[in-house]
């Protein structure tokens, strides 16, 4: 098989679906559709990787699903599910495909920025959309330049705006209906907006070329004069006090990595009853009953187990957070637990990745298997914020005191 980032087959992007989208009123629902969808997910994920096929199909089918709306409040038709609801859902997606399950980030990530703004205004013009099933993708970051420097640039033109500007890391975007991102104003101030996909100037690039979660569409994004309109500008991220946003976009990346190790561990159970043969110096005629292979098979059901523990106990933290009315004390206690959370949950999707290439020989590593992508797709998502960060704040902070900073990354 060809291992290029070229794509070899990029199916057409799926446009809104209003007349297919199936609104639900309760998380069991919710629970139920995405029981029945998630196997579907999964039957050809090694191949879409392996081949780098793009999920268009599967993204918009969970947005038609009404599965982007776990947190929309009951007040507003919503299930108003909690955090836990919305991370146990996602680790269940990234259990399957990690790469559809990174798409969904800049989605959830939208929603709660709604609710943390608790504008009313703000809920009558984008909330109906999100239930209405259209999809909400980012494209934030550009390349170059020290601490996350922004150089795209939001002007006034009239009684509105142009953004000019090329942005790199733009998840889910390909499979988006709105494009989110950032620019500093004619102020130098930054500036949040989202935009429809199919505005003039806008152009989504598929190159990202990264060794793992290939299918994340997390390529170039290019603003060309691209109009933006006031009520599309929204409120930049608080770097100056502590918000449940980054915790929130955090936990989820590590709700990733638990879902990764899940799925080296199905893999790793799959391969081992049906593709894998004793060495020639065992004691077992079967592999299943070899004791150095089932050894490697609980070590990697351990740190599949113990990721999701520690990630859902995170998740309580935030909703703790979100109970307690979002003091700093409890937001910065959830910011140390989503961090510890994190730290050991890319440990435990690495750790299981590699494993999983001890239950069997030279086979393991065939194309055809593509049980590389774990690692890969693991390692990929690890690399998103550094984990010896995550380490050292966490260690700061029960030293010191010090609590993490504010700067979005925790």
């Amino acid at each position: 098989m060809t291992d290029t980032h070229v794509p070899l087959r990029t199916p057409a992007f799926v446009p809104f679906r209003p007349e297919l989208v199936r609104p639900a009123r309760s998380v069991a629902e919710l629970r139920e559709r995405a029981a029945r969808l998630l196997p579907e997910i999964a039957a050809e994920a090694a191949a879409r990787e392996r081949d780098r096929v793009m999920p268009y199909e599967w993204v918009r089918r969970i947005a038609e699903q009404g599965l982007y709306t776990f947190r929309v409040p009951e007040r507003f038709g919503g299930p108003g599910g909690t955090v836990r609801d919305l991370i146990r859902f996602v680790i269940d997606v990234a259990a399957v495909d990690s790469n559809v399950a990174q798409s969904l980030r800049p989605g959830f990530g939208f929603i709660e920025s709604l609710l943390w703004a608790d504008d009313a205004d703000v809920f009558a013009r984008w909330l109906p959309r999100v239930q209405a099933g259209e999809i909400f993708g980012n494209a934030g970051w550009e390349r170059g330049g020290p601490n996350g420097q922004i150089t795209a640039r939001l002007t006034r033109d009239g009684d509105r705006y142009r953004v000019s500007g090329t942005k790199y890391y733009s998840t889910g975007a390909l499979y988006a209906d709105w494009v989110g991102s950032f620019a500093l104003d004619d102020d130098g101030r930054e500036v949040s907006f989202v935009v429809p996909r199919d505005r003039p100037g806008l152009q989504l690039v598929d190159d990202f070329d990264a060794m793992g979660q290939r299918l994340t569409a997390s390529g170039t994004t290019v603003f060309d004069r691209v109009e933006v309109r006031p009520d599309e500008l929204r409120p930049p991220m608080a770097r100056d006090r502590r918000t449940p946003i980054p915790a929130l976009y955090q936990l989820f990346l590590a709700a990733v990595e638990a879902g990764i190790a899940k799925n080296a561990f199905t893999d790793a159970v799959r391969f081992t009853q049906h593709f894998a043969r004793p060495i020639k110096h065992s004691t077992a005629t079967r592999s299943v009953d070899d004791p150095y292979v089932q050894e490697s098979v609980g070590q990697i059901a351990a740190n599949a187990y113990a990721a999701d523990a520690v990630v859902i106990k995170a998740a309580d933290a935030l909703d703790a957070a979100w109970a307690g009315g979002l003091s700093n004390e409890l937001l910065t206690t959830a910011a140390i637990e989503v961090a510890q959370a994190q730290f050991f949950a890319v440990q435990a999707a690495l750790k299981a990745s590699e494993l999983l290439f001890d239950v069997g020989g030279a086979t393991t590593t065939s194309r055809e298997h593509n049980l590389d992508r774990h690692w890969r797709n693991a390692r990929t998502v690890a690399n998103h914020n550094p984990r010896q960060w995550k380490a050292a704040a966490v260690g700061n902070y029960h030293l010191t005191g010090t609590p993490p900073p504010t700067t979005g990354l925790f």
